[in-house]
């Protein structure tokens, strides 16, 4: 069994969604709306047996960590996704080696944990950046 179906199986028996999951789901109910959107509407569509409080709640969450963006509307708000679920594993990426007071160790710590693959496509992604600042 992979173990992305024992997170499945293990996610219906305990009833929780894994970490990041439910914000990633309100990001996609955002993302494929064609216009600014109440929390009524991203509760329909990744509702199933969540309060609707929970809704509001992982809005403002993702609001706080620059992910997504409202306007009032009436009594109401719309919110809109400014952030991809790569933009938000960034921000949380970010946000952690924020957090640490040894940023090159951190830093020296990932890079050399690093698959080979993912090694050489960030050293081809640091080689862009550096081509388009200079």
């Amino acid at each position: 069994m992979t173990t992305e179906r024992n997170e499945c199986v293990a996610r219906r028996q305990s009833g929780r969604r894994a970490q990041g999951e439910l914000e990633n789901e309100v990001l996609t109910a955002l993302r494929s709306a064609s216009q600014p959107v109440t929390a009524a509407y991203v509760h329909q569509r990744v509702g199933r047996g969540l309060a609707y409080t929970t809704v509001i709640t992982t809005l403002t969450r993702l609001q706080a960590k620059g992910a997504v963006e409202r306007q009032r509307a009436g009594r109401a708000f719309e919110w809109t996704a400014v952030a991809d679920e790569a933009g938000l594993a960034a921000l949380r990426m970010r946000r952690l080696l924020d957090a640490e007071t040894d940023r090159e160790g951190v830093l020296a710590r990932f890079v050399t944990a690093l698959l080979p693959d993912d090694g050489q496509l960030l050293r081809g992604l640091l080689a862009r950046t550096d081509e388009a600042e200079g």
